[in-house]
């Protein structure tokens, strides 16, 4: 299957998610390496094996094989950094950011593609984690490495929609035998 596929499978219920899908990922105007590393980051960080599915293959034949293991590096490492973090920031015992973290994440420093675009991944797969920490820091790497405040959204709207597709045909897979009786 492809793109064209996933839009079809969405229920008429969801058509606006149909409509983004198409829309963030036919019509976007980030390069393809950006886009189609965020389209693969964010699949996998959806947590959704069909769409994932469904993506990665379109993303596969977009990306180079360094910016697909890339893309990949960015979704791993981030499930790691955004539970990790989130959960920093979240607790009431600040002392806790003041210890070293003692976590591997060298991929960051040399992630195998253009930092920028590595940053742009992350920061995609942080939005659907729900990192705030890590939304702040990769955010201001990418600000001060001269990337536009659009640009950042467009990630975040591709990681939006690619996450509500995510939930939407798992709820689906889940409640249609339910729905016929």
């Amino acid at each position: 299957m492809s793109l064209d596929a996933l839009k079809s499978a969405i229920p008429d219920h969801a058509k606006d998610l149909r409509l983004n899908l198409g829309s963030v990922i036919g019509n976007s105007d980030l390069p393809a390496q950006q886009l189609w590393g965020t389209v693969l980051a964010t699949a996998i960080a959806s947590r959704s094996p069909l769409v994932l599915r469904e993506l990665a293959p379109e993303a596969k034949a977009h990306l180079s094989p360094e910016a697909y293991t890339a893309a990949k590096s960015a979704a791993a490492v981030m499930a790691m950094n955004n539970v990790f973090y989130r959960t920093r920031h979240l607790l009431s015992d600040h002392e806790y950011g003041t210890l070293r973290a003692g976590l591997r994440m060298n991929v960051i420093g040399n992630p195998g593609v253009d930092k920028v675009d590595f940053e742009l991944w992350s920061f995609a797969v942080s939005a659907i984690n729900g990192c705030g920490m890590c939304l702040d820091s990769h955010e201001q790497v990418l600000r001060k490495a001269g990337v536009e405040r659009d640009v950042i959204q467009e990630a975040f709207k591709i990681a939006a929609v690619v996450e509500a597709v995510g939930v939407t045909l798992e709820a689906e897979a889940v409640l249609a035998p339910l729905d016929r009786r």
